[in-house]
């Protein structure tokens, strides 16, 4: 029985359910969710993320973590921690890039929150050489400073949609239409956490909320309000949720949301005004990724590479910056959130 099926008879046996739940089922199934069944990274995957385009990426995103670490006093003894690290390309490059730190690596311990078992050895692999640990969950990681990164995490976590209704909302769901999948709305209710939402919405906009993502960033800032560190969340969106931005991604192609359950990645804009009202600590402004990373200095190290390459090298390492940093490509679509604590200046390439 394929999850479609499985998905279907579920829906059949119990009603409608909400897009947070199939979410979870398409992503997260243990036997055929994307996360754990499919090769998603990379240029032969479904989508490139920023490591991939660069090892500039994760470079850069390492030393503005260890200017952080080197600001606040250099722990003796901290949790550099990735969520959603994907092929361990990212960690990788901070971990090569941060080297050049003194005393860095010697104080860091590495931490992937990853719960795919088959990712997780894919991570292994490239992190070869190194010695790092998994975790489940944010909640699993050891007390202590922390400095962490979070790329593309955020946007794959479950979200729920809700259409406005007069001054009430009606949650979009997925039940049957005939024997196939099909959108609809549930009843009209009043949903509190929305009350403000009424103030900058019309009939018929929706709002959407990603439940699990809130408990994940009061976790992480908790710890580091608590014992200092610093934090970075890099992903698309927006300051505010509005519209309906759940998409679904097959080889490098826009698919229906609904079309093979399992093979598809499913994402969603995030919230990063949501991300900032649940943090126990300090947070920056937010800021595209493109300036972020010219502030970090990404043209300089551009330049330094090239000077050593030609042909289609150079192409593509010209090609590679104008991906991450050209406001019409991820420059802005990108942005940057920073956490830090209560005392401390916000990460380098970022303001308050």
């Amino acid at each position: 029985m394929s999850l479609q099926d499985q998905i279907i008879a579920r829906i059949a046996a119990s009603g409608p359910i909400s897009i947070a739940d199939y979410m979870t089922d398409c992503l997260l199934h243990p036997e055929f969710g994307y996360y754990t069944s499919q090769n998603p990274f990379g240029r032969t995957g479904d989508f490139i993320t920023a490591p991939e385009v660069s090892q500039i990426f994760g470079e850069l995103i390492g030393l503005c973590l260890a200017q952080a670490w080197l600001d606040q006093g250099r722990h003796d003894s901290f949790v550099l921690a990735e969520l959603g690290p994907g092929r361990g390309t990212l960690m990788k490059d901070v971990l090569r890039a941060t080297a050049t730190v003194p005393g860095f690596l010697d104080a860091c311990r590495p931490f992937l929150i990853e719960a795919s078992p088959r990712l997780r050895d894919v991570q292994r692999e490239t992190l070869a050489g190194y010695e790092v640990f998994f975790a489940d969950r944010a909640e699993d990681l050891p007390q202590g400073p922390l400095y962490f990164v979070a790329n593309e995490f955020f946007d794959a976590l479950p979200i729920r949609q809700f259409r406005r209704s007069g001054n009430g909302w009606r949650e979009q769901q997925i039940g049957l239409d005939g024997d196939k999948l099909a959108l609809g709305l549930g009843p009209i209710l009043p949903q509190p956490a929305l009350l403000k939402r009424l103030e900058d919405t019309l009939e018929g906009d929706i709002v959407e909320d990603s439940p699990t993502a809130a408990p994940v960033i009061s976790e992480l800032s908790s710890r580091i309000q608590h014992y200092g560190g610093a934090g970075l969340v890099i992903d698309y969106g927006d300051w505010r949720s509005k519209g309906d931005t759940l998409q679904a991604l097959r080889a490098h192609a826009y698919m229906d949301i609904l079309a093979a359950p399992g093979t598809c990645d499913l994402t969603a804009h995030v919230d990063f005004e949501a991300l900032a009202q649940a943090s126990n600590c300090n947070h920056s402004k937010l800021t595209p990724q493109g300036v972020f990373l010219e502030r970090l200095g990404i043209t300089a190290r551009s330049q330094a590479l090239a000077r050593h390459l030609s042909g289609d090298a150079l192409n593509n390492h010209i090609s590679a910056h104008r991906r991450l940093t050209h406001p019409d490509e991820m420059g802005n679509l990108f942005k940057v959130l920073g956490f830090f604590p209560d005392g401390a200046a916000p990460p380098a390439g970022l303001d308050l």
